[in-house]
């Protein structure tokens, strides 16, 4: 009798290959389009380039290194002194260098006069590279925003803009003025007592001399969330005024540049009490750290902390909405190429008239999400007139809520295509679903952005009423997006004591009023009809609780096909 062979009990079939060596921009067509509206067709090959490199099988394991690998926190030197490091895997560097290499920390202020679409070929760049990992992205969000705050204090930012802008990462934890070639900036705002209300923050900060802006400062007091504590420098929060705890408490909040380093190359004095351990964005680091009379310098007047931090902010939101775009967009092909490979019941997935609706529909919201945060890189770049400060001010906040909940339950979606083997860690899905919800959370949660919204429409009036009336002018050829707006303009105008607690519905309708408008005048007019019948017509109930219920007669073999083509 024939002993068995031990380990060899099947053959592995019917499992889908990785999904690697495509090219990421040149199989967008939405994106390619939008980067060329947006005036940044001059930055097509280097972003094809990198389209490319990005699903090349060694940098794809980059990703799962960096997030299986966390960061740890060392507090102490073999001698005993305090230091602080914060140990990373060689993935999360080599991250860094390629996010850097592309300028997209700095791509938009590089020069004095930057190209047109600036903005846009950053954005476009952004979303390819948070397609493979999330968490290296938000070191780089903070220093890219914090750029437009520091400029505006010229002899700080004299000293600090060769390292902010450099192209090099330089990894080494050592002072600015000890020869390191670039730097990182990063945040910390919110506090135990007050989380979004950092209006509660009660961080005192003590001057040294004159104080004032630009004056040096002595701070004591707490972050419960301090964003990346390796950074370079981080711009904080923190109470001003008198010296006493009881008048701190009730002093104006002001901005100050806290560096890691003081100016004598001392470690500051700002001590990581502990790293987060987070649900996802594991390969970043966020931390509770201590102010024990840490060195800091006000940045902008005083009083005027949070108006100059939110300035920070209001990029950072921009990038929430990338990012989750990018989620969005990678467990979406990830799912496509699943199911053009897997067989189920003697047919492919692909060919299963239920599972091509659930990825029709899946691939309808991508789109709309990656036209509208293309839109709105665009208004950054030209906010000076009234409709694109509309973009900017008014529909950032309403995206960074829609867009950032959305992609919670699109990456659900995308996971239950996958089947069990979504579910697990040596796959991609568990990780984009674990990293979902942090965009809807940080730089203000789904309330905060919606109140935002009410207080932006009220402050400008003027910009709002040439929003409005542009999309007016698209609206008018369609029945149901016509309608949808008027439903938005109703809601505009409704009760004063209610709309607090409307906020979210009008935050919903203006985003929905958005894509629309942006798919009805750039996208396949089948496409725009499926997207407006099926949010904003009389199915949008249903289509906005499940993906998966396009009308039956729907092409969702051509919307599939232009989200991957095969």
């Amino acid at each position: 009798m024939n002993s068995p062979t031990y380990g060899q009990t099947h053959e592995v079939t019917n499992q889908a290959p990785p999904l690697e060596r495509y090219n990421a921009l040149s199989s967008d067509p939405a994106l390619v389009g939008a980067i060329q509206r947006e005036g940044a067709a001059w930055h097509l090959d280097t972003l094809t380039r990198d389209g490319l490199a990005l699903t090349h099988p060694d940098i794809v394991a980059l990703a799962d290194l960096a997030n299986r690998h966390t960061p740890e926190h060392h507090p102490f030197s073999a001698r005993g002194e305090r230091i602080d490091a914060i140990e990373f895997h060689p993935a999360w560097h080599t991250l860094l260098s390629m996010l850097r290499e592309q300028g997209l920390h700095s791509l938009p202020f590089e020069t004095a006069a930057p190209k047109p679409g600036s903005m846009a070929a950053r954005a476009a760049g952004y979303f390819l590279h948070a397609q493979l990992e999330s968490g290296s992205l938000c070191p780089l969000t903070m220093t890219f925003a914090s750029i437009p705050v520091l400029q505006q204090e010229p002899a700080l930012y004299a000293t600090l803009q060769a390292q902010l802008l450099s192209r090099q990462h330089d990894p080494r934890d050592i002072p600015l003025g000890a020869g390191k070639q670039s730097m990182m900036v990063g945040m910390g705002m919110t506090e135990k007592q007050g989380g979004s209300d950092v209006r509660s923050n009660r961080t005192r900060a003590v001057a040294t001399s004159a104080g004032g802006r630009g004056g040096e400062y002595r701070l004591i007091g707490h972050k419960w969330f301090f964003s990346a504590p390796q950074c370079d420098a981080h711009l904080v929060l923190a109470r001003t005024d008198g010296t006493d705890d009881n008048a701190q408490e009730n002093g104006p909040v002001s901005c100050f540049y806290v560096p890691r380093f003081a100016p004598d190359g001392s470690k500051n004095a700002v001590q990581v009490q502990q790293l987060k351990d987070k649900l996802g964005n594991r390969s970043n680091v966020s931390s509770e750290v201590e102010f024990l009379d840490a060195y800091g310098v006000m940045i902008g007047d005083e009083g005027r902390g949070v108006p100059t931090i939110i300035e920070m902010a209001n990029f950072t939101r921009l990038d929430c909405v990338i990012g989750s775009a990018a989620l969005m967009r990678a467990a979406l092909i990830h799912a496509i190429h699943h199911a053009r490979h897997r067989r189920v019941f003697g047919a492919k997935l692909i060919d299963q008239p239920l599972m091509r609706n659930v990825l029709a529909d899946l691939a309808l919201e991508s789109e709309a999400a990656t036209v509208l945060f293309m839109r709105l890189a665009g208004a950054f770049e030209n906010s000076g007139r009234p409709e694109e400060r509309a973009w900017r001010r008014i529909v950032t906040p309403a995206a960074k809520f829609w867009v950032c909940k959305r992609a919670l339950e699109f990456t659900g979606e995308a996971m239950e295509v996958w089947g069990g083997n979504g579910y697990v860690e040596t796959g991609p899905m568990a990780r984009f679903y674990r990293e979902a919800p942090v965009n809807s959370i940080w730089e203000g949660s789904g309330n905060v952005m919606c109140l935002d919204v009410l207080r932006a429409f009220e402050r400008e009036p003027d910009a709002a009423r040439a929003l409005l009336d542009s999309w007016q002018a698209v609206a008018g050829e369609h029945r149901v997006l016509g309608a949808a707006l008027n439903t938005l303009l109703a809601m505009l105008r409704g009760d004063p004591a209610t709309r607090e607690a409307s906020a979210r519905g009008i935050a919903q309708q203006l985003v929905l009023t958005a894509q629309g408008v942006l798919l009805a005048q750039h996208a396949p007019a089948g496409v725009a009809a499926a997207f407006m019948e099926t949010r904003l017509g009389d199915a949008r109930a249903t289509a906005n609780r499940v993906y998966g219920t396009l009308p039956a007669t729907f092409d969702f073999n051509a919307v599939i096909e232009r989200a991957f083509a095969g």
